[in-house]
């Protein structure tokens, strides 16, 4: 995505599933300064191969696709009041995790890639592929 792409990116511009019957919910506590929730309201179109999210906003929920397989890993509902309600998928088929806390922890990440003004998804994937082979005993 380019930073002076003026319109937002919405479900249509990208092939989507919607979240399954299977997920859990937590709460993430964090706050965005307006300039990141400005860029979570562009959403991302992926342009490259190593771009993994697809992801837009629908009022205040943003709606984090699988680029590849369209899969809805995430779904945020921002509140006012900073305690915003994340949905997470939990259909094994579709999405391996199944621990809160890696996944607060993986969105964390993700929110402080997508929020940074350029987004880079090539360094998002190496920053990835580094944990995961640091994760497997490989690094």
């Amino acid at each position: 995505m380019t930073e002076d792409r003026k319109a937002a990116a919405r479900r249509e511009d990208w092939k989507t599933e919607p979240m399954p019957e299977q997920h859990a919910s937590f709460v993430l506590d964090r706050s965005f300064s307006g300039g990141e929730m400005d860029a979570l309201r562009r959403g991302n179109i992926p342009q490259a191969m190593e771009d993994k999210w697809f992801w837009y906003m629908e009022g205040s929920t943003l709606w984090a696709h699988r680029s590849w397989t369209g899969c809805c890993i995430y779904r945020i509902d921002f509140k006012d009041d900073n305690h915003h309600l994340v949905t997470v998928n939990r259909d094994p088929e579709q999405y391996g995790c199944t621990s809160i806390r890696e996944d607060v922890e993986a969105l964390n990440k993700l929110l402080d890639w997508w929020t940074q003004a350029p987004y880079d998804p090539c360094h998002e994937w190496l920053s990835e592929t580094y944990d995961a082979l640091k994760k497997a005993g490989r690094i």
